[in-house]
């Protein structure tokens, strides 16, 4: 398994492991499935995009973004983790994360966030495992399936000291 950036070529395959999340889960409040221009288009733009691949697939993406708009936010990122269902337990997502954390460590980000549903104590008890603290839980701030959800938020501070 090796971890490396994403091309617009991957764009087919990233968009189905989205899209299944979409559908069927409530990982994600987004209830819009994606297009695969749409994914192609978010490879080439955000600042950090990789998968996690063998010689068969795409077993799961990382990415990260600005966490919200504005000068002063421009050294938090948030970051979105997705795997084929099928790689779970078998270290991809941490190998994703560390590579995350490795880009953002150089380019000076000082916190990499994630927003975790709710509804997906697997999410986070991950990424408490990891190293990321429960920082807030935002309660009924998604809506997907008729019914209200919370967020929960979670901090990894990356650079030396406070």
């Amino acid at each position: 398994m090796i971890i490396r950036p994403a091309r617009p070529s991957d764009a087919a395959r990233i968009t189905e492991i989205q899209n299944i999340y979409i559908r069927d889960t409530a990982v994600t409040f987004n209830s819009r499935e994606k297009s695969v221009e749409e994914t192609a288009a978010s490879i080439q733009s955000l600042p950090f995009f990789a998968v996690a691949e063998d010689e068969e697939q795409i077993w799961g993406f990382i990415c990260y973004d600005q966490m919200r708009k504005g000068y002063g936010y421009a050294r938090a990122m948030e970051h979105s983790i997705l795997m084929d269902r099928s790689a779970t337990g078998r270290g991809v997502g941490r190998r994703l994360v560390d590579a995350a954390e490795k880009h953002a460590r150089e380019a000076g980000i000082g916190s990499l966030w994630a927003g975790v549903s709710g509804e997906n104590p697997g999410g986070v008890s991950f990424h408490a495992r990891i190293g990321f603290e429960e920082v807030a839980r935002l309660p009924k701030v998604g809506f997907k399936f008729g019914r209200w959800m919370d967020l929960v938020l979670m901090r990894k501070w990356l650079q030396e000291g406070e």
